[in-house]
């Protein structure tokens, strides 16, 4: 199924998939960021991704305005990146079929 997205200046949405997911973002007047890995600001929600390349896929993500912070609690099993807003997300490598 073919992936959609939408957006309007207030909100923004991509879905799509075999199971309809939509992720959705709205705009937030007086928005600050969270504050990972503290708590003064925390987090309003989180997403793990699996991708087929750890090193590569943070490059791409860089590339696309995503940043690295320094606090890595298990960066041999996965990288915590942080979207442009500043909320943190997991990327970790995809387990192949067979692999433990």
């Amino acid at each position: 199924m073919p992936l959609h997205e939408r957006s309007d200046g207030e909100f923004a949405g991509v879905g799509g998939g075999e199971h309809g997911l939509l992720l959705g973002f709205q705009r937030v007047d007086g928005y600050r960021p969270p504050t990972w890995p503290g708590q003064d600001v925390p987090q309003q929600l989180h997403l793990d991704f699996d991708v087929d390349d750890l090193d590569e896929a943070v490059a791409r993500l860089v590339e696309w305005g995503a940043t690295v912070p320094e606090a890595q609690p298990r960066p041999d099993l996965w990288r915590v990146v942080l979207d442009p807003a500043g909320h943190p997300f997991c990327i970790s490598p995809r387990k192949r079929a067979g692999s433990a």
